[in-house]
């Protein structure tokens, strides 16, 4: 396995991880550009969306994982903003990154919906690429298991449960590119998303061993549960309606 430090800069280390996640936020930025005219939508606003969007979704990560580790850091604000030390949590990313994204769309005038269906197809092979980040930090492994695709860390086979989300999410974003010129309405592709991720999550989420936990329950699971609920609503309501359409 390779050194978590791919090389140092005047004694500042340079690790895998923050590369992996670059190279993961360049590449989701390049296609999310080339097919910004379909949507109506000039590259160019794409990168001022990329330069504000992202930094909010950082810091909602580290939010979101803060939050539900406040014993830890209560009461040390540099452990807080810290973060090359480790945690950043995705779905406190998704969730910032969203909801700075949809203020941009009211401030610029350009359609909400529009632009989530173009934004998340990157945002899942950005979350492919980035999770490589975590097994070259060794961490956000599963449970023991003897299965012959069973990764070693610290002497002990445990579940690649990195390898698993990275493997669904570009399969995923795979799907979105090619479902786009399907789509019937705004939306769905966003909608689609939300129900995809979240039913892989769930499950993968259940079998890792470092889970932000709320009492007794896996927060990542919560959040997906609900997620994935709301999305399938929306979409079997949203599928009725249009062969009413149709056939009304």
């Amino acid at each position: 396995m390779l050194d978590p430090v791919a090389f140092n800069i005047f004694g500042l280390s340079i690790r895998w991880y923050g590369i992996l996640i670059s190279l993961g936020m360049i590449l989701a930025t390049y296609i999310t550009m080339k097919r910004s005219k379909n949507y109506g939508i000039h590259p160019d606003r794409i990168l001022d969306f990329i330069l504000i969007v992202i930094p909010a979704g950082v810091i909602g990560a580290r939010l979101y994982y803060v939050l539900f580790n406040w014993d830890y850091y209560k009461g040390d604000f540099f452990k807080i903003i810290n973060i090359r030390a480790g945690g950043l949590a995705i779905h406190g990313g998704l969730i910032a990154g969203i909801l700075v994204a949809i203020l941009l769309c009211v401030i610029w005038n350009i359609k909400i919906l529009s632009v989530l269906d173009l934004g998340m197809p990157g945002v899942a092979l950005a979350q492919a690429i980035g999770r490589w980040g975590n097994f070259l930090n060794k961490e956000a492994f599963g449970a023991p298991t003897n299965l012959p695709w069973a990764i070693v860390v610290e002497g002990q086979s445990v579940h690649p449960t990195f390898l698993y989300e990275s493997i669904w999410n570009f399969g995923l974003f795979l799907f979105l590119i090619l479902f786009e010129k399907r789509k019937k309405y705004d939306g769905q592709i966003f909608l689609l998303y939300g129900m995809l991720y979240s039913f892989a999550r769930f499950f993968i989420e259940g079998l890792r061993t470092d889970s932000l936990m709320f009492q007794q329950f896996r927060v990542a699971q919560l959040f997906s549960a609900v997620v994935f609920a709301i999305c399938l609503i929306i979409l079997i309501v949203n599928r009725r309606r249009s062969r009413n359409n149709i056939f009304g």
